[in-house]
């Protein structure tokens, strides 16, 4: 069998997806997390999946919300950067260690730069956003300049 586009097939599942997305941004908010660094987590967990739809996506969102180029750039290897404040950098610790279960490396704690709230929520993001990249990636969504 070819590819199949999961939103067309069953677009109910995808409603349903889009709704949790929708329940996990408002949890974002309510735990007062930056939308840069909300951004910031999509782009990593779609570069950890090689997602290129999203990608695309969440780079030009983080344009629009104001990131630099710099920060963009660096992001891969945030760790070794000092463009990132604590909470960027626990957060995206945070999206690695629940993309990549399990995470063996140095960079995996997320100390006290984040509340129980923040926690909590960036997690769900990591888990709505790996949804997300996997729909996408399996559909084939198209990625053309």
């Amino acid at each position: 069998m070819g590819t199949v586009n999961l939103s067309k097939q069953h677009p109910e599942q995808y409603k349903l997806l889009a709704g949790l997305d929708a329940s996990v941004a408002a949890a974002l908010a309510a735990a007062e997390l930056d939308p840069l660094l909300v951004e910031l987590v999509k782009i990593r967990v779609s570069q950890l999946n090689g997602c290129a739809f999203c990608l695309r996506m969440h780079t030009r969102d983080a344009i629009a919300k104001g990131e630099t180029a710099d920060r963009l750039a660096v992001i891969a290897a945030w760790w070794e950067s000092q463009y990132f404040s604590d909470q960027e950098k626990a957060a995206l610790a945070l999206a690695e260690n629940v993309t990549e279960l399990p995470v063996h490396d140095d960079h995996d704690t997320v100390d006290d730069a984040l509340t129980a709230e923040q926690v909590s929520a960036v997690s769900w993001l990591v888990i709505v956003m790996n949804a997300w990249n996997r729909v996408a990636i399996r559909s084939h969504y198209p990625v053309a300049p």
